[in-house]
């Protein structure tokens, strides 16, 4: 769930404190108050989980010189300050010093309410904004999201190691849905060229003349220079590489063959072309092609992955019971064997889409995985389950490693609860655990 935002209340006066609070509580809100600025720096800092109000005139640090602490710290941080009768001016310097808002005494409380809601929605916006460029600066961090372990997740693991130490250029292909833009920024991120510039560029859905100035120039009026130049000592992903027309893919190769060896610029190509017989290789001139596909990553379909189909879908679907406020819905023995089976040709974002209908009408007491999976509808048609089976040693073991990996995470950790629930003695679970590599300080 999202982290819940804070409102730091900052005033000298034991009654203004309060009453704010009590009226920001009764909106909703979580607030923590503080009778100096002082007080308040021991908690209020970078990264804060929310806004703070305070109050323009304090004994000791006054709340400009607050204020100034607090940009210094945090420039994004919402500060809300209140004025006095009189204390507009020093208000109107406070919003050029960089505070959200100032509220002149007496003020509304509901106009208070207002703009607390919107500085907390901005706070989140900043606050998930960072977090999204830490983990997609961060190698550890953005591997675990490449969840799985099939063998296939296994080998695409340490190919992007591999490849990731390299400066060479990549080409990733693989079906629609299966996570390549994920896999450029984990190529970038365990990388040497992990805290440099991470460009994305879609070459699809526009027109040749408007792409050729947005990667190559000349600078627009905005004074934004070209994609090729905001990447440089960085990775520059072309997604959609098939659609380059081919006046570009010769600027692009004379740009790349410019770069020297090893290459200033990383380019990573993702091409997204899976049907009608064509190959990225047909759609581009052979130089290119060959310059790009020298290491080259295919991303497995979902219908590969076997027991991963079942993981992924309990994390997706966990996911979405904490962001609606219901629980999970419980997968059968059954359904687990149709989702194996299930051709998944909108790979991981039809899984995604199905858990989110799945909880949905779970939370509705009505519906069954099953029906979710024979009536979809979506712009690819991929309801139908297969025939093609599997032994059924592969649809027990897959069912089973779901059902303790749930029970463990339901339990965070409790190997006395899951042998309680599953009915298993403790050698029996410690077994099947390390048999599917489930590790119990994963659910602490």
């Amino acid at each position: 769930m999202a982290q819940a935002m804070k409102i730091a209340i900052v005033d000298d006066e034991q009654d203004m404190r309060q009453s704010i609070s009590q009226w920001l509580a009764l909106s909703g809100f979580d607030t923590e108050t503080y009778p100096s600025a002082e007080e308040a720096l021991k908690t209020v800092g970078q990264d804060y989980p929310g806004v703070v109000v305070s109050d323009i005139r304090m004994p000791g640090m006054d709340g400009m010189q607050f204020l100034k602490k607090l940009m210094s710290l945090d420039s994004a941080l919402p500060v809300i300050m209140i004025t006095g009768h009189g204390d507009v001016p020093m208000a109107v310097e406070a919003m050029r010093v960089g505070a959200y808002d100032f509220l002149e005494k007496p003020f509304n409380p509901d106009r208070m309410t207002k703009l607390a809601k919107k500085a907390t929605q901005q706070r989140r916006m900043t606050l998930d904004a960072r977090a999204l460029r830490r983990e997609l600066g961060d190698g550890t961090t953005i591997m675990k999201k490449l969840i799985g372990a099939s063998p296939v997740m296994e080998r695409l693991r340490e190919d992007i190691l591999d490849l990731g130490q390299s400066d060479g250029h990549v080409l990733i292909d693989g079906e629609t849905g299966t996570g390549k833009t994920l896999v450029a920024h984990a190529l970038h991120a365990v990388g040497a060229k992990a805290g440099r510039k991470f460009v994305v560029v879609r070459c699809a859905g526009v027109d040749e003349e408007t792409l050729g100035r947005r990667l190559f120039g000349p600078m627009d009026d905005s004074g934004h220079q070209p994609l090729v130049e905001q990447a440089r000592g960085g990775t520059l992903v072309l997604e959609d590489i098939e659609a380059l027309p081919m006046g570009l893919q010769a600027r692009l190769l004379a740009w790349m063959n410019d770069q020297g060896t090893p290459p200033e610029t990383r380019v990573v190509a993702i091409c997204n072309l899976q049907e009608g017989g064509k190959t990225c290789e047909d759609c581009l001139r052979p130089d290119l092609f060959y310059r790009l596909a020298a290491m080259t990553i295919t991303l497995p379909p979902l219908r590969q992955r076997g027991e991963d189909i079942l993981m992924l879908f309990t994390r997706f679907a966990d996911q979405f019971a904490d962001e609606y406020g219901c629980p999970a819905p419980t997968v059968t023995a059954q359904e687990a064997a149709q989702l194996l089976q299930a051709p998944w040709a909108g790979n991981i974002r039809q899984l995604i889409n199905i858990a989110e209908r799945a909880v949905l009408q779970s939370r509705r007491g009505s519906g069954t995985i099953s029906s979710l999976l024979m009536n979809d509808h979506d712009d690819v048609q991929t309801a139908t389950i297969t025939t093609e089976g599997k032994p059924l040693k592969e649809y027990v073991e897959a069912f089973e490693r779901m059902l303790i990996d749930n029970t463990m995470r339901r339990h965070k950790g409790s190997i006395v609860g899951v042998m309680d629930e599953l009915c298993l003695p403790r050698r029996t679970l410690n077994e099947k655990m390390a048999k599917y590599g489930l590790q119990r300080s994963d659910y602490l």
